[in-house]
């Protein structure tokens, strides 16, 4: 039977403490090798960095989007 979010008590973690792990257990799949990006998501990202590359002035700094994020504007 698999763990859920409930059980693994992750329902009971902050919002920025879920992201974190989020975050974790998606760099533990690209590391272990097992893990393959769809080519559709391969073709995506790559739609996306040619576009920001074409436009770099539309873009945000990171600082700036937290921010926004955030509620500072």
């Amino acid at each position: 039977m698999s763990p859920t979010i409930q059980k693994l008590g992750i329902d009971q973690m902050s919002a920025e403490d879920r992201i974190r792990l989020m975050g974790e257990i998606w760099d533990s799949l690209t590391s272990d090798g097992e893990f393959e990006m769809p080519e559709s998501h391969r073709e995506e990202l790559d739609r996306r960095i040619a576009s920001a590359d074409a436009a770099p002035r539309q873009g945000l700094p990171w600082e700036k989007v937290q921010s926004r994020l955030r509620g500072g504007q």
